[in-house]
């Protein structure tokens, strides 16, 4: 089936359905929507959130495709590395429950994502998850201005990530 162009490799054991429009040509589905697939494969759909830099992405705040996606889930899991691009899907342990995530479309089908108040937190408290720690600043400073501020500041002062707050108040300041 992947040589007719029916499923596509994405790491071993995980295939995904190649859309039919793109059946038979070649057909890469984006890293984040890949990430999010298979993390709903091993967990269930409800209880993954795409978080962090890739979250970002998907706001459309990174530009530039990255070789890293972040997930958070309910338990650990090593990081898997993909077969079809030079990139690593990394897992966080995470309660997915307590973070705000909205459904969004992906390529793959819906997925939950960190709402941009959310993201802002996770990017701020782990800026180095991701290997793109050059692009947190631009990338707060963008969803920092479609963010609503009370909610984020409830956010922060429920997660205990106050610190996180003010660490991401000083880098959208200094990118606006």
């Amino acid at each position: 089936m992947v040589r007719r162009g029916v499923l596509h490799r994405a790491a071993p054991g995980y295939y995904i359905v190649v859309p039919p429009e793109q059946a038979g040509g070649p057909w890469t589905p984006n890293l984040e929507a890949t990430a999010a697939g298979i993390a709903a494969t091993i967990y269930g759909a409800d209880n993954v959130v795409v978080m962090g830099i890739s979250a970002a992405r998907i706001h459309n705040v990174i530009p530039r495709a990255l070789a890293t996606a972040v997930v958070a889930v309910p338990r650990r899991h090593r990081p898997i590395t993909l077969t079809d691009r030079t990139a690593t899907i990394r897992f966080l342990r995470r309660d997915t429950t307590g973070l705000d995530a909205e459904r969004i479309d992906t390529p793959l089908g819906p997925a939950l994502v960190t709402t941009p108040e959310q993201t802002i937190l996770d990017l701020a408290r782990w800026p180095l998850l991701g290997d793109a720690e050059n692009e947190i600043p631009a990338a707060i400073a963008g969803l920092f201005r479609r963010s609503d501020r009370e909610r984020l500041a409830a956010l922060a002062s429920e997660q205990g990530l106050t610190a996180a707050l003010a660490r991401a108040g000083t880098w959208a300041g200094a990118q606006t």
